[in-house]
């Protein structure tokens, strides 16, 4: 719940891509990818691209949000081929980038697997303005609160909006190829 607030305080922040054409998000951090390869926010640039935090560990948000990613890009096929999709972890201790790819591979493919330092990740959270916090669990364990959206990117780097959790379907589609056509 927590994570859906703050993922709607972000929305409200930025407000729409009608409003805000010209918003950029991110800022300058070095990530690795699940393969090992070092990754810059330039990285993400020349491609539409959708940005996802989340979490390996995570029990409903994240592993629906990638089903959900798959399911749109298969729906849009070649409309989608030069999208681009990374998913960054908020759980970087746990998350290594073998953790990431073994937790990404039943996916498309098409997701590409964020992780590094904390200090790093945390660049790359609040560049995005994203929520995220570690709640210890009972058990000793912890788990994450985090934004549950998933970022619409211009192949520039600017914002054109945000697909909320659980999304009507045909909506993200529409959003979607709203940003496959900027």
């Amino acid at each position: 719940m927590v994570a859906l607030f703050a993922a709607a305080a972000v929305f409200v922040a930025l407000g729409t891509d009608s409003e805000n054409p010209g918003i950029g998000l991110g800022a300058p951090f070095e990530l690795q990818t699940a393969e090992g390869k070092p990754f810059t926010l330039e990285d993400m640039r020349g491609s539409p691209h959708l940005v996802f935090f989340g979490f390996t560990h995570c029990p409903e948000i994240c592993p629906t949000t990638l089903a959900e990613v798959d399911s749109w890009t298969d729906t849009l096929g070649d409309e989608a081929k030069d999208l681009k999709v990374y998913f960054v972890t908020v759980d970087p201790e746990r998350d290594t980038p073998e953790v990431l790819a073994n937790y990404l591979s039943p996916f498309s493919g098409k997701v590409t697997g964020l992780t590094g330092s904390l200090e790093e990740m945390d660049k790359a959270a609040k560049g995005f303005h994203v929520y995220y916090r570690k709640v210890d669990l009972d058990d000793g364990g912890y788990t994450m609160d985090h934004t549950a959206s998933v970022f619409l990117m211009k192949p520039d780097g600017t914002f054109m909006g945000t697909i909320a959790f659980s999304e009507n379907p045909d909506t993200a589609l529409d959003k979607l190829r709203r940003l496959l056509a900027s």
